[in-house]
């Protein structure tokens, strides 16, 4: 007899949690392997998620419309059908040898031993000053660190019994270096504003709480580190950022409250730009050769079920030259650069409920055909909610193309935690100056603009600028070989 545990999957690197939207099995329902199970939604993307192994659905542990954070476990497959039927599903999951120490509920085993908690704190440390500081200290340590790291994902109560909110968990479960900072310093996690993704506590956000600690408490003893941290609870958090005002309706006009989606985009969108100092290039690019070449492979790539769109000339080109520029194509991660192996593209898809960003991997040993096809692929199931949680992850680089709407050019956000993200403007048609024998003359020339959105952080203007320029020359020289 074994238990599979379904998790709720990661849809994208930014992806904290996921909304599970409907169950597509009972339980008690026999399914196979790699069949959808249940639906998910997040700000990215909806999809079917499949059971990761054949066998009876033996419970569900999370309802519909219920969000939760990510890799929480949503459901158990028994592998073996004759346990399956019978119900004590929950039996195996109750004796757990760890049960009796966390609960508070203990009280016969847990009176004694909340007294002899606090008794290794006797003045064996020195009877002149209280050996409050020094006991105090691991006792706090202990008492957040572990307390903090037993709490499961899924777990659905804060410390004092209250229900706990995804916000409050998502600050709650940091990063490990967050954590370790938090314990050093006798910091709870759950005091500090964070600025991350929904109120996650970043580094940043741990070195100034500290550093204001140490001024408002800096009387100039060094030593008063240790009296910092065990007043750290009490101390003021810094100001953050003022919140949005809110704003009174008038009389006729209609109040339409955030979809869950809409949140999370705008929350996204938010600590992008206060993560990334954005500074933006302009290119104008001539298409005029993309088109001849364009017009020259349209019915043969069509004879393939394949349609030739400038984007897929633009998504290659960059491709390419993104292996050139590394720099373009990486990360951060803390005060250190994450140059990334892989090439992965990330095509932003407008729909009628959102924005999903599908991703081309390894899009630089790819043809044009096949990143063409790549793009009309992802690009049609994203319409029809078709996309796997893989299809959406692990992008390195974003273009976004709000040309086809006739925008001449944008300045977008970045697709976080990437680098960089690129706009397309709308390619039209336009009278040019142009030289034929060292005269100068009109001509009309298909043209457009790219914008190139940059983290000034890692990327210098320089940089950038030489990124586009090479991809500005790749588009205008494209070789008919390349197609």
């Amino acid at each position: 007899m074994a238990r599979i545990d379904v998790i709720m999957p990661q849809m994208g690197e930014s992806i904290a949690e996921g909304t599970l939207s409907r169950w597509m099995k009972k339980v008690g329902e026999s399914v196979q392997r790699d069949e959808p199970i249940f639906e998910i939604s997040t700000d990215k993307v909806d999809a079917e998620i499949p059971a990761p192994n054949a066998g009876v659905l033996a419970e569900i542990l999370v309802q519909e419309g219920q969000t939760v954070a990510v890799q929480t476990v949503v459901a158990r497959i028994e592998t073996d059908a004759s346990a399956a039927a019978t119900p004590p599903a929950k039996a195996p999951a109750a004796p757990s040898p760890a049960a009796p120490a966390p609960p508070k509920p203990a009280t016969p085993a847990g009176a004694p031993a909340a007294p002899l908690a606090p008794a290794p704190s006797t003045p064996p440390r020195g009877a002149p000053v209280p050996s409050v500081p020094s006991p105090t200290k691991p006792a706090v340590v202990a008492a957040a660190s572990p307390a903090t790291e037993a709490r499961s994902v899924g777990d659905a109560t804060g410390g004092n019994g209250a229900p706990e909110s995804v916000e409050d968990r998502l600050r709650r479960k940091s990063t490990p270096v967050v954590r370790k900072m938090a314990a050093e310093h006798n910091v709870d996690i759950s005091a500090i504003q964070g600025t991350g993704l929904a109120g996650r506590v970043t580094k940043n956000d741990m070195l100034s709480y500290i550093g204001g600690e140490a001024g408002q408490v800096g009387s100039g003893a060094a030593p008063s580190r240790p009296i910092s941290s065990t007043e750290s609870p009490v101390a003021a958090p810094q100001p953050r950022s003022p919140a949005a005002p809110l704003v009174d309706p008038w009389e006729g006009d209609r109040v339409e409250p955030w979809s869950r989606i809409r949140k999370l985009t705008a929350d996204h969108m938010v600590m992008s730009r206060r993560v990334s100092p954005h500074v933006n290039t302009i290119f104008e690019i001539d298409y005029t050769r993309i088109a001849q070449l364009r017009a020259k492979k349209k019915q043969e790539y069509a004879e393939r079920g394949v349609s030739l769109t400038y984007l897929a000339f633009i998504t290659k080109v960059v491709a390419d030259t993104l292996r050139r520029h590394p720099v373009l194509n990486s990360a951060v991660s803390g005060e250190s650069t994450l140059l990334r192996r892989d090439i992965n593209i990330g095509i932003a898809v407008a729909l009628d409920w959102g924005l999903i960003v599908p991703v081309i991997k390894h899009a630089d040993e790819l043809s044009l055909l096949e990143v063409a096809r790549a793009i009309n692929d992802l690009g049609e199931r994203a319409r029809t909610r078709k996309l796997s949680p893989d299809e959406v992850q692990k992008g390195t680089f974003t273009i976004t193309n709000p040309g086809v709407f006739g925008s001449a050019i944008g300045t977008p956000i970045i697709n976080q935690p990437q680098a960089a993200i690129l706009c397309v403007g709308s390619i039209e048609k336009q009278p040019a100056v142009v030289t034929v024998d060292g005269a100068d003359m009109i001509a009309i020339r298909t043209k457009g603009m790219l914008a190139l959105a940059f983290d000034h952080r890692i990327v210098d203007g320089a940089d950038a600028d030489r990124f586009m320029a090479d991809v500005k020359k790749s588009l205008q020289e494209f070789p008919e070989s390349g197609t």
